[in-house]
């Protein structure tokens, strides 16, 4: 049986959240609205056609829910800030009420001995900056700088800690070229030059937050997948590393002075010479205190000839007969334990903080209590792989469960529970899961 001192005195213990998934008050306080308002208004767009107001009214409750982070035992907090609840208009005019609620945030953190981690964008763009082509759009760039500088010169006295962006393969893939996800555009152009614009802002914030906050901690997070190849046949071998190549190498390869990685893929050649990407490699790249990683699931690929450009198809996790969460997502520390390696064999990344990991499962709350032994059995496995990979050597260190409490996920709204606590949306009740609890007795330990 592991505990947390089996990872040393030093190692960070967290949970993250992030704005537009907790928040509400998504048009009060003088907030303006971002590309989710007006994504999940639109019938059709998310499970069950849930809304995002009032989500978990974090805004109105952020005291209770840092006293419960307190009470659980997690030394680190990390949130996001919303861009428009900073800049209603993207850019322009300051609103002072935004910029007061998470100064309160923050001194709620450091009242408990909690250590905020802020991340400056979390996918919640403001839709008066989507109206001008969001991420494809040139202009955002120097926008998206000016609301960096605004949150150091606000913040940065109070917080060390500072993440520039979240999962951007997450937002330029679901977002921009599938329509998945806020705010819904489709195809191959607005993909990649909301990847390029993206890859830009990733380096230019880290510039940004080290001239202006004086020993600050600067990283950027992405989502990762061990992609395994369904057979050995060269053709799965290669769709495999298609989908490798974007999934993992697309955003981290630029930071690292590389430029865009091609995977001999005739696509990603093109793009870099339409888009003249190598006269940026320098602008593009930062040297991040740590990368932030998150893991979810490993994917099997299949190759397909149907499939338009990546000639790739997963393999779901039921249909192989493996463990799988209520999301279908498989459950496979060892996979885990791959991509962190994978991701530690480039040389200058130097430090890796796990900014993500969780399970969602159907929970429910019966007589006062909510049993989740697969969330706890979960947890156990890829901390076993976290330890394993720190006695290895990998400098791994801190590790951020997903997430404090069930919120608003995305395309699957309410229905995707994550939390360590439950969540009544109705009452906005909050319930410590069993999970929560071992948390609780693992980090005492």
């Amino acid at each position: 049986m592991i505990n947390a001192s089996d990872f040393g005195q030093n190692f960070l213990w967290g949970v993250a959240t992030a704005a537009a998934q907790i928040e509400g008050t998504a048009t009060q306080y003088g907030k303006g609205p971002s590309i989710w308002d007006t994504f999940t208004a639109k019938n059709g767009k998310i499970k069950k056609n849930h809304k995002l107001d009032p989500a978990c009214d974090f805004y109105h409750r952020y005291a209770e829910d840092i006293a419960l982070v307190k009470l659980l035992g997690f030394k680190v907090f990390r949130f996001s800030i919303a861009w428009s609840r900073i800049l209603p208009a993207g850019r322009g005019e300051v609103n002072q009420e935004g910029i007061r609620f998470y100064h309160n945030l923050i001194d709620e953190c450091l009242t408990h001995g909690i250590t905020p981690y802020i991340t400056l964008y979390h996918w919640d763009l403001p839709q008066a900056l989507e109206d001008e082509g969001g991420w494809t759009s040139f202009s955002i760039n120097a926008a998206f700088n000016a609301f960096v500088s605004i949150c150091a010169l606000a913040y940065g006295d109070k917080v060390k800690n500072w993440i520039v962006l979240n999962e951007p393969f997450g937002y330029t893939s679901l977002g921009y070229m599938l329509g998945v996800h806020a705010p819904g555009k489709t195809g191959l152009g607005n993909f990649f030059s909301a990847v390029l614009h993206t890859a830009l802002a990733q380096a230019d914030g880290g510039k940004i937050l080290r001239a202006e906050i004086s020993k600050a901690n600067i990283g950027t997070t992405f989502s990762c997948s061990e992609v395994i190849p369904s057979t050995q046949s060269d053709s799965d071998i290669l769709a495999a590393k298609r989908v490798d190549c974007l999934m993992n190498r697309l955003f981290v390869e630029p930071t690292q002075g590389m430029g865009f990685p091609t995977a001999n893929w005739d696509v990603l050649e093109k793009f870099q010479i339409e888009y003249g990407t190598w006269r940026l490699h320098e602008r593009m790249k930062f040297d991040f205190d740590f990368i932030g990683l998150q893991n979810y699931f490993p994917l099997v690929v299949k190759y397909n000839a149907f499939i338009p450009v990546i000639q790739a198809w997963e393999v779901k996790a039921k249909s192989r007969k493996r463990p799988h969460t209520a999301m279908g997502w498989e459950v496979n520390a060892d996979s885990f334990y791959n991509i962190v390696k994978q991701f530690a064999a480039y040389p200058s990344i130097k430090n890796i903080l796990i900014t993500e990991n969780g399970a969602a499962y159907h929970d429910k709350l019966i007589n006062g209590r909510i049993e989740d032994p697969e969330r706890i059995e979960y947890f156990k496995l890829y901390l076993n792989a976290l330890l394993k990979l720190k006695k290895e050597g990998i400098n791994v260190t801190g590790y951020m469960a997903w997430t404090l409490m069930d919120n608003f996920e995305w395309a699957e709204g309410f229905t995707a529970r994550f939390g360590l606590i439950y969540n009544d949306f109705k009452t906005q009740e909050r319930t410590i899961k069993d999970s929560g609890y071992w948390w609780k007795e693992f980090l005492k330990k």
